[in-house]
């Protein structure tokens, strides 16, 4: 079939205003946020429905025509960006953003894939509940990418990540067939449990296009600090404390290097630092309850003056306002965009065990600052989890063509010593086609040889997000 015959079949599918095969208009979707990959594409195809997702991909799959899932584009490991050579459509899902159905009494949510998360957190929130999946871009990205990446954000710590959040899911597989997998059951023991497959697969093995997520008590009650840390090693020791006299009431507890709160200081306007003291940490802590007959804020204080009395942290600040906490969390949120303002660097999403975070630290610093003299170490991300956010550039953006270049080298002492450690390369990010070659080298063979027989099984062509992930 020519291109243009099947340029003509999808939009007799979706509609001619769903098709973009233009150049300028196809544009924003064949590169990633961070503008460090761009590919290429027959066309943009915005399908309405699951109906129409399943006879698109059935059109591609007669037709050889290979796929690139793609929600809201957010994503940092470049795995909804098409490759080069032009020979992919780009599913994207963006039309499909309806709330199928919200049921208080089973604390879920039915949502379809281009759902934008803010939104999804909106309708929990007007339904008295919470749906507790957090991130910097909540108000763009796609709960069908968060699903695909099987996201984390701020809340893992209490809630977990997006496999945690998630009951049943509906799937487009390569073939064009639809399983509806759609169960808002806790207790099901009925078989493999095929959701996992496709949660957190990146788009290879098919398209998420609904699922039903968990809901959970909205909280009454909320407490967010801005603290200084003496070490990382008092942030582990504050963090272990909070939890063992709060429980599941520690809802968030993220570290900020002093180098990261720079930049966002530098290149956000609004940004102000709520302390005087220097440090070299900061942490950002949320604690909450859905009980509000409990004075959480004293307590959390008072432990904050105890941790202080022994030397685990400097000075802190607890926020006495809605807008006072939202400026809180914007410094956190907004150290991506800052770091993009500033310029490319070598990202790492590493995840250690949460005790051994300070090591990690202590050690791939020396190495690198050995190996790599006047370097700037932008490091932060999710204590409570273990995920840290590390992020590696020269402080003069005319040194940074010469030193990502050294990309492989300064990988394998950050990579390496995550082995070493016991951690993972990618913890919420994904792979896509950043760390797709690089996690052959941390993974056994037996590991890669079983993740190839799942591909091979659904997607015998290989027709589903090539050169992603595996």
């Amino acid at each position: 079939m020519s291109i243009a015959a099947l340029l003509s079949e999808l939009r007799a599918i979706v509609g001619a205003s769903a098709v973009i095969d233009d150049r300028d208009a196809a544009a924003p979707y064949l590169v990633d946020w961070r503008e460090r990959y761009f590919g290429a594409a027959l066309a943009i195809v915005k399908p309405g429905s699951t109906g129409e997702v399943s006879r698109v991909i059935s059109v591609c799959a007669r037709n050889g025509v290979p796929i690139v899932p793609q929600g809201g584009n957010t994503g940092l490991a470049g795995g909804a960006t098409p490759l080069t050579d032009g020979r992919d459509i780009v599913l994207n899902l963006s039309r499909m953003n309806r709330v199928r159905g919200l049921d208080p009494a089973n604390n879920t949510v039915t949502v379809e894939a281009g759902c934008i998360l803010q939104n999804i957190q909106q309708a929990a929130f007007a339904a008295n509940r919470l749906f507790p999946l957090t991130l910097a871009s909540q108000g763009s990205c796609q709960i069908g990418g968060n699903l695909a990446t099987n996201a984390g954000g701020v809340h893992v710590l209490r809630y977990g990540n997006m496999r945690d959040l998630v009951l049943g899911i509906e799937v487009v597989l390569p073939d064009g067939r639809t399983w509806n997998g759609l169960r808002a059951l806790r207790k099901d023991n009925s078989g493999y449990d095929l959701k996992q497959l496709f949660i957190g697969a990146e788009g290879t093995l098919g398209v998420i296009t609904a699922a039903v997520l968990k809901l959970f008590p909205r909280p009454r009650v909320s407490v967010v600090c801005w603290v200084a840390f003496a070490s990382v090693g008092g942030a582990v020791e504050l963090l272990s404390a909070l939890r063992g006299r709060f429980g599941e009431r520690v809802s968030a507890f993220e570290i900020v290097g002093m180098p990261a709160l720079e930049l966002v200081l530098r290149h956000i306007p609004s940004a102000r630092n709520p302390l005087s003291t220097a440090a070299q940490w900061f942490g950002l802590l949320e604690l909450s309850d859905s009980f509000d007959g409990y004075d959480l804020a004293s307590a959390v204080e008072n432990e904050l003056s105890e941790a202080a009395r022994e030397g685990l942290i400097g000075d802190a600040a607890i926020a006495h306002s809605q807008a006072q906490a939202d400026a809180f969390w914007a410094l956190r949120e907004n150290i991506s965009e800052a770091q993009k303002i500033e310029g490319i660097s070598i990202k790492h999403d590493i995840a250690v065990p949460v005790s051994q975070t300070p090591a990690f630290l202590d050690r791939a610093d020396a190495a690198l600052r050995q190996a790599f003299p006047d370097l700037r170490i932008v490091a932060f991300g999710h204590l409570g989890d273990g995920n840290l956010h590390y992020n590696l550039s020269k402080p003069e953006s005319a040194d940074n063509a010469t030193f990502i270049a050294q990309t492989g080298q300064v990988n394998r002492i950050v990579h390496d010593l995550v082995g070493e450690l016991g951690g993972s390369i990618s913890a919420e990010h994904g792979l896509g086609q950043l760390r797709r070659d690089e996690i052959l080298r941390y993974k056994s063979a037996l590991e890669i040889e079983l993740m190839k027989a799942v591909k091979t099984a659904l997607d015998p062509a290989g027709l589903f997000n090539r050169g992603k992930l595996i």
